[in-house]
């Protein structure tokens, strides 16, 4: 069945298996493409922009994703989750004579709202959406027991990584993307199963190795080209990898390679009927992103233990969830919500609930049962409410600034989220300018004012790190790029006393670009979570495949057949 897309006007497809997942959760087909679908859910989730403030129950200063003139109150983590308040002391009764969104709405300007999305973690008051880990300093999305982390997004289960991007189970990594099981090596793309190797694309089970392509199973090589163990060293000492003017010629050097190396229509390793990219895995999984152990999923990005869910955005060990975002764990039946936290049961329209079952348009609600709009009923009451809510969502719908309706079935409206356009991933991977978004409906937050006192300017950074003394830890760095970027600069930055001796530790120059410079740069060399149909660039193979990489990008793409024979 094709479709119109209310947002965008495209025509989009909803197949059989769609429709069969619809009426097992019992609601109706979706009104948005999936784009739209996705970019919606986007604009709910804070990752990278913070604020200081302070908490509105015990008054202490705080890191957090609202700033101070926030819609809502805000608490720090150590009072949201404790038991000194109670949200349902905010309930209300449902009223008919206005719509759902409206009275979802109030209720939001006056429930608390925790201040840094974080779960289980310690010595983190500088990062958000991190989970059971500990010591995350300015990184996202950061879990399985993962420590020592510095300015990463999507880490599981690493160790003492910075400035990476994707990262599975490796430790003591600098600038690596995309990469899984390497230990104590810099700049790696695709690769994994690698050690003490530098600047290499697309390698696996490889020791030694520097600038290289699509190696396999080697050890000392450099340039593609194996050398003795002896002389192996004596061309990394040339390299001088502790100065930065050396390693920004050995970066220019490895973009050329980049653009040279084979790459795989695909990153999907041990997954069996799936599409998308980065999967790991996966059975069954369609136009899916980022996803690892999961089974009957589409359109989900960062999934990890994902059973039988649709348009999810970050999440992890649940079942049967609907257009969700951000951080589900043991959840089940959750639909058109932000952050039930974990182990919520039947669940819609939430944010930020945890340990409880059986809730409809809720805000932070804690082990509790049968509350719609954060007022408790009985379980008779419960069931007879929410069939006449629904009724009543389709008979007088929310119709947003755009003209876009919502009925029962649609996930929030986009101007309920209590964040700017330019705040939220959306801006990473759909980048608007501050004029489209004003017109399609969203909101935009100007940067606010910065004025440091930079003690040190990025030209006078050392180049050496080996020139570098610990004093350094007390002057305010300024940024190369001063702010006149995209890229959300900071203009001016401090180093801490643990990035300073990795720095140390693995002969790395101190960086002259703030960590959003930093950032923003690499997330340029991420594929979009979006597919493209293309034929394999191969000489004589007409195979044909779905790709994150765009007909107009670069790289040289095979499909699996051409590409295994000939990288092994």
């Amino acid at each position: 069945m094709n479709k119109e897309c209310q947002n965008c006007k495209t025509n989009f497809e909803i197949t059989s298996d769609d429709f069969g997942f619809y009426e097992r959760i019992k609601v109706p087909p979706p009104t948005f493409c999936p784009e739209c679908r996705f970019q919606r859910r986007m604009t709910w989730r804070n990752e990278r922009t913070l604020y200081k403030r302070a908490c509105d129950l015990c008054q202490k200063d705080m890191i957090s994703m609202y700033p101070k003139d926030a819609i809502s109150p805000v608490y720090c983590k150590e009072c949201w989750y404790s038991d000194n308040w109670d949200a349902t002391s905010y309930g209300r009764d449902y009223d008919f004579s206005k719509n759902f969104f409206e009275q979802w709405k109030d209720l939001s300007l006056v429930v608390p709202r925790l201040g840094l999305w974080q779960r289980s973690t310690l010595n983190s008051p500088y990062s958000n959406m991190v989970g059971e880990s500990k010591n995350v300093y300015l990184s996202t999305s950061v879990v399985l027991g993962s420590e020592n982390i510095f300015y990463s997004r999507i880490v599981d289960k690493s160790y003492d990584i910075l400035d990476s991007y994707n990262i599975i189970e490796s430790n003591g990594l600098y600038e690596n993307i995309e990469c899984e099981k390497n230990y104590n090596s810099q700049n790696l793309i695709l690769s994994r199963n690698c050690l003490d190797s530098y600047f290499l694309i697309d390698c696996v089970n490889c020791s030694n190795c520097v600038l290289s392509s699509n190696l396999r199973n080697k050890e000392f090589y450099f340039r593609n080209k194996k050398y003795s163990k002896e002389d192996y060293f004596k061309e990394i000492e040339k390299l001088n990898l502790g100065s930065r003017k050396s390693r920004g010629i050995l970066i220019k050097e490895f973009d050329d390679l980049c653009k040279k190396a084979i790459y795989r229509f695909a990153n999907i390793t041990k997954s069996v009927d799936s599409t998308g990219n980065n999967l790991l895995n996966a059975k069954n999984c369609k136009d899916c992103f980022e996803c690892s152990n999961s089974e009957n999923l589409k359109y989900n990005y960062r999934s990890i233990g994902m059973k039988d869910s649709l348009d999810t955005f970050f999440g992890g060990w649940s079942e049967l969830i609907y257009e969700y975002t951000t951080g589900c764990l043991n959840d089940y039946n959750v639909k058109f919500s932000y952050s039930a936290m974990n182990q919520v049961r039947d669940g819609e329209y939430l944010e930020y609930c945890m340990s409880s079952k059986k809730l409809f348009g809720c805000i932070s609600i804690k082990n509790k049962e049968n509350v719609i709009l954060n007022k408790i009923y009985k379980k008779k009451e419960y069931e007879e409410l929410i069939k006449k809510i629904k009724k009543h969502m389709e008979e007088m719908p929310y119709i947003d600034k755009g003209g876009r309706v919502y009925k029962y079935g649609e996930f929030f409206p986009i101007e309920l989220s209590a964040f700017a356009y330019n705040e939220t991933c959306a801006q990473d991977f759909l980048p608007l300018t501050k004029e489209e978004a004003l017109k399609m409906g969203y909101r935009w937050k100007d940067p606010e004012p910065k004025n440091y006192t930079i003690s040190i300017k990025a030209e006078d950074i050392p180049d050496n790190i080996k020139d570098v003394k610990e004093e350094i830890l007390d002057e305010v760095l300024g940024c190369l790029d001063e702010g006149k970027c995209n890229h959300q600069c900071m203009t001016a930055f401090r180093l801490t006393k643990d990035e300073f001796q990795f720095y140390k530790k693995h002969n790395i120059p101190i960086p002259n670009k703030c960590s959003n410079c930093r950032y923003y740069e690499r997330f340029a060399k991420i594929l979009p979570p979006k597919l493209w149909h293309r034929k394999c660039m191969r000489e004589g193979c007409f195979n044909e495949f779905e790709t994150s990489y765009a007909p107009d990008r670069p790289e040289i793409i095979y499909c699996e057949r051409c590409y295994q024979q000939e990288v092994y």
